[in-house]
């Protein structure tokens, strides 16, 4: 009976789990763009082309943060039961071996909870890889949404504005490398998503 193959399968879906939540959002990996002075305070002239820092972005923007706060609650949660289940089979695994060494029970007896355990630690690797799939696609859900919003925002706020083209940075390849502060909308773009998101809460 190998109880350690299943505190390093636990172990391994709940890092995958908590990198691919990391990953994709943005935690740890904010990067951001480096501002020009020169032209600090400056009005955006109609008709340019702009660009958001989605790092700076997603870390304030208010809708993105509370999914993100749940989804990390539901995580917490998922790797206290899949803790306590495991300590509780690791207990009973070493009961059984204190039995069988000291022949407290039979050859019978002892084939018999032999196959009950192994069973267990079937379904609890089967349960902590569900619970990692069910993670991973709250994960994009949220993403999902958020990337929504985003988009039904900006559809609205780029005609308003009255901009040819707006960019997005993100941590892993900028579209933008470098860019004059007046051209940075990510401020504004967040203080509009925020207004409408607290009103949509109201």
């Amino acid at each position: 009976m190998k109880k350690s193959s299943l505190i390093i399968t636990i172990l391994l879906a709940l890092s995958v789990a908590v990198l691919y939540v990391l990953h994709f959002t943005g935690l740890g990996t904010v990067k951001s763009i480096v501002d020009k002075s020169d032209t600090l305070g400056s009005e955006t002239p109609s008709g340019s082309i702009v660009y958001i820092r989605i790092d700076s972005l997603l870390n304030t923007y208010d809708f993105f943060l509370e999914l993100q706060a749940d989804l990390a609650e539901k995580a917490r949660i998922v790797e206290e039961d899949l803790n306590k289940k495991g300590r509780a089979f690791e207990n009973d695994v070493n009961n059984f071996q204190e039995k069988v060494q000291k022949g407290l029970i039979t050859r019978s007896q002892a084939e018999t909870q032999q196959s009950q355990l192994a069973a267990r630690q079937q379904e609890l690797e089967q349960y902590a890889q569900q619970k990692q799939m069910e993670l991973t696609e709250e994960n994009q859900v949220m993403l999902n949404r958020v990337l929504d919003a985003l988009k039904t925002f900006l559809a609205e706020y780029r005609v308003m504005k009255n901009y040819d083209l707006i960019l997005t940075t993100d941590g892993n390849s900028n579209t933008v490398i470098d860019g004059v502060t007046s051209l940075d909308i990510t401020k504004d773009v967040v203080e509009g998503l925020n207004l409408e998101y607290a009103k949509g809460r109201k």
